[in-house]
């Protein structure tokens, strides 16, 4: 893939540039103004739905000084850029932040984190009260070394019952203790057990679980993956080096809370699952109509890393992608990029629907990470492309829908990679014919949030620069 726009970005833009206070080794704090500038700047030359708002036409101002008043008018960063992004319904996921650092880190995989990877459901009793579940827990954290585990259920943070209104702010703190519960299908039960988490730095390796069966003469490999992170690209390569060399004959890919992340490691992962698609269209791209001549590519299955790197690939007519309601952006592009190829048998909930793609923008001349404007932190990560596949279809808005739905039961999750666990076994079931026992049906209560939802790189897929 190309995707060097910020090396590319040559141009003098047309209204005006915000100056840089950096003299004589002196950095001056940037005034909210020049934020703002640097924040409509950007917009007006790359958001995807800079139509949306009539101050982001080239020709809205006539005078700079009209210009200033506008930036003036906002006295935070924050507003000016929510006033400019297009509404909710047709725009939820750009982003700005006041610190890149800890979105770069945050897009490398390294976060601050106790391990506890969970859910919040609200009770089926209509009180606004709110339970957690624990989906995962990262190996080496605290979380591991308390003894949590997938399944658990917690309803109190420091003795507080979690409602609608107080999750985000009592699961926000370094550190907190957890009330333990159980959970029946109808009815949350304290068990009077409690434990003390905390917080650290941590960079999560996105390949969770691997296994591989041999079930009836088929040799089925299983991977739940939880995030795009580019930095342990050789890494999912080799897990998949491993599924060819066993002679895996069906994969089934879990992807149930997998929010996404690099596009480039989407097209890595769905060229390891086929094959005999290289150079042909995995994705296209849909710019604003100013950038859709100059800057929209396809991107296409591929045999190699950028680096050189081989592709362990699988060669496969068919996959089984587990998902639910979190499953977003680049795990999305996955499903749907392959669909127009091989048999994408989709089994649990809807997906999120998220097709848009973003780029890191840095205050800089060409938004890139050198010559940066050093009085302030700010970063966007503006929606700056739609994404198709080969038959065209995108602004899936309402998510990818399953073949076979299924939720989770919260009473009785099972355990990852185990054959029993209920949706690999209702793939497994699929692949092979052999009968699995029927899921529960349960009230499918409502999911407000998860533990990754307060992170700066919370659902988004983007283009390295």
């Amino acid at each position: 893939m190309k995707k060097s726009y910020l090396l590319l970005l040559l141009f003098v833009f047309p209204l005006f540039t915000s100056c840089f206070k950096d003299q004589d080794d002196e950095i001056i704090p940037s005034s909210v103004s020049e934020i703002n500038d640097f924040i409509y700047r950007g917009l007006n030359f790359f958001y995807l739905y800079k139509a949306n708002t009539p101050e982001l036409a080239d020709d809205y101002f006539e005078t700079e000084a009209l210009y200033q008043n506008f930036l003036q008018s906002y006295f935070t960063p924050q507003a000016f850029f929510d006033y400019l992004k297009a509404p909710n319904e047709v725009d939820r996921f750009s982003l700005l932040v006041e610190d890149y650092i800890e979105l770069e880190n945050a897009l490398a995989g390294t976060t601050k984190t106790n391990g506890m990877e969970f859910g919040l459901v609200l009770y089926p009793d209509q009180s606004g009260n709110v339970f957690g579940y624990v989906r995962y827990v990262l190996a080496n954290t605290d979380a591991a070394n308390k003894g949590l585990k997938r399944g658990d259920i917690f309803n109190t943070i420091n003795g507080q019952q979690l409602n609608n209104n107080n999750f985000s702010s009592l699961l926000a703190a370094d550190s907190y203790t957890i009330g333990l519960a159980t959970f029946d299908g109808q009815t949350v039960t304290p068990t009077g057990n409690s434990v003390e988490l905390l917080k650290g730095e941590f960079t999560e390796n996105p390949i969770h679980t691997t296994q591989i069966f041999e079930i009836n003469g088929h040799k089925i490999g299983y991977l739940m993956y939880n995030a795009f992170t580019n930095e342990f690209d050789s890494q999912l390569n080799a897990v998949f080096g491993q599924f060819k060399a066993e002679g895996v004959t069906d994969l089934v890919l879990d992807l149930r809370y997998n929010g996404g992340g690099s596009v480039r490691t989407a097209t890595y992962l769905a060229s390891m699952i086929t094959g005999q698609n290289t150079g042909q269209v995995f994705y296209s791209e849909q710019w604003n109509a100013d950038r859709q001549g100059e800057y929209a590519e396809n991107g296409t299955f591929v045999s190699n890393f950028e680096g050189g790197e081989a592709i362990n690939s699988l060669n496969l007519n068919s996959v089984y992608v587990l998902t639910t309601s979190r499953t977003a952006s680049a795990s999305e592009l996955v499903i749907n990029g392959l669909t127009p190829y091989i048999d994408v048998f989709q089994i649990g909930a809807a997906t999120t629907g998220k097709f848009q793609a973003s780029f890191l923008m840095y205050d800089s001349p060409n938004f890139g990470r050198d010559n940066i404007n050093l009085g302030h932190t700010y970063a966007m990560l503006p929606l700056v492309f739609k994404t198709a596949n080969a038959d065209g279809n995108t602004d899936f808005v309402n998510g990818l829908f399953p073949d076979i739905e299924q939720f989770e039961d919260y009473s009785n999750l099972g355990v990852l990679g185990d054959l029993n666990e209920p949706f690999l076994a209702t793939a497994i079931a699929e692949i092979t014919g052999v009968p699995a026992p029927a899921p529960v049906r349960y009230q499918d209560l409502k999911i407000l949030s998860e533990s990754k939802a307060g992170l700066p790189n919370y659902q988004v897929m983007f283009v390295e620069k």
